[in-house]
């Protein structure tokens, strides 16, 4: 049977826990640094540690924690969510919202809690 340690899981989530310092509100999901900086709104996350992931097949896991609210800077409709390393102009996850929402520069908009996570090899 395939096995990766959680060592080697720990050490690739660990990078959200401490080089993440940006999270973007966007209207598509971004592919690149520098689409998921073409942002509607931007807040600075705050990444735990990596922990077990015990739904959806194992693996290790780490938790985003909400973000009150936060500017809206461009009106639009976001869709998804980007975390980038700003520092090293990298884009480190992204992910689709919950749900749609219509915002309007000048607003604010606020992200639940929400997992990030490497599910075990099979």
């Amino acid at each position: 049977m395939a096995m990766i340690s959680d060592y080697i899981l720990d050490a690739a989530l660990t990078i959200l826990d401490t080089a993440a310092n940006r999270i973007d509100i966007c209207s598509a999901e971004p592919t690149t640094f520098t689409a998921a900086t073409v942002t509607l709104g931007n807040g600075v996350p705050t990444i735990g540690s990596p922990v077990d992931r015990a739904a959806s097949g194992g693996g290790r896991k780490v938790v985003a924690s909400a973000l009150g609210a936060t500017a809206v800077t461009a009106t639009g409709t976001a869709t998804h969510f980007a975390i980038t390393d700003t520092v090293n102009s990298r884009l480190l996850a992204t992910g689709a919202l919950t749900a749609s929402q219509a915002v309007t520069s000048g607003n604010s908009f606020t992200l639940t809690t929400f997992d990030s996570g490497i599910p075990d090899a099979v």
